[in-house]
């Protein structure tokens, strides 16, 4: 798919998912929605209370980590959340980041900074803002933010090498990277790759494991690690109806795609710009 297809897809497919304020990321163990969606948040690390502390609405199910909680967020410090979606992660940060502090949440996607904006307000926040723009062309300063986290989004990026060195730009010296994201053991098969269910499903955008680990490098980050990786639960596709819709894209057999989807892993990695 050529760059300008994915966006198009991808801005349309999570617009899709903020109308329906339901949604199945890849790593999703069925259909985010409702309480489908909190139980899916536990098993990837959110408290209860964090759960709890944010607008109905504002969480979808769409992430595969808890990158709020590894970026050890201070108060008074200023966090930039790529691809914020419906404001999660930029609503739990904002509490810890405390009145002192700010967050920014970047979307290429209107209807999800239109609910986003809306979360917050409900929310009564007065220390988040949403920005409508792409991950590869950040609207924000340089040397402007401490802390850089996104969600298992930066999969979705034509441009995942120009998207880290964007978030390097951003950060302030000592400034730390901390992303939830997809990622690969072998490559896919050329049905998944071209399939638009699988993008937006956070599978045929991901990149190769040792790729994604140099891109990050060669941006400038130093201390880059891999702080926590699983593997991709197989078991949930037969009933996760974006695997459903994935299978019927590709219009390949069931056994087929678990063989590709064994070398699928969800992986949290930081970084530190010197």
């Amino acid at each position: 798919m050529k760059e300008d297809e994915v966006r198009k897809a991808v801005r349309e497919g999570y617009g899709n998912i903020a109308r329906q304020s339901s949604s199945c990321c890849a790593s999703s163990a069925s259909c985010c929605g409702g309480s489908v969606a909190q139980d899916i948040s536990r098993a990837l690390g959110y408290s209860d209370e964090e759960l709890e502390s944010v607008p109905e609405g504002a969480n979808l199910g769409l992430g595969c980590g808890n990158p709020v909680a590894l970026a050890s967020l201070q108060k008074g410090e200023t966090v930039l959340d790529l691809g914020s979606g419906a404001g999660f992660d930029c609503l739990l940060s904002a509490d810890r980041v405390g009145k002192r502090g700010k967050v920014i949440g970047v979307d290429m996607t209107t209807e999800m900074l239109e609910k986003a904006r809306e979360n917050a307000r409900k929310g009564g926040y007065q220390n988040v803002e949403f920005r409508l723009g792409e991950i590869e062309n950040l609207p924000v300063a340089d040397n402007s933010v401490d802390a850089v986290i996104s969600n298992c989004v930066i999969n979705l990026s034509p441009d995942k090498r120009r998207v880290f060195k964007e978030a390097f730009r951003a950060l302030k010296p000592g400034g730390r990277l901390m992303v939830s994201d997809i990622v690969l053991l072998k490559g896919l098969p050329e049905a998944l790759k071209n399939s638009v269910q699988a993008y937006v499903g956070c599978l045929a955008g991901a990149m190769m494991k040792d790729d994604y680990m140099k891109s990050i490098k060669a941006a400038g980050f130093r201390k880059v690690k891999i702080i926590e990786e699983t593997s991709f639960p197989i078991d949930y596709m037969a009933n996760d109806p974006t695997a459903v819709a994935i299978l019927k894209d590709s219009n390949l057999s069931l056994d087929k795609v678990k063989e590709s989807l064994s070398s699928v892993l969800s992986i949290k990695v930081s970084g530190v710009k010197p």
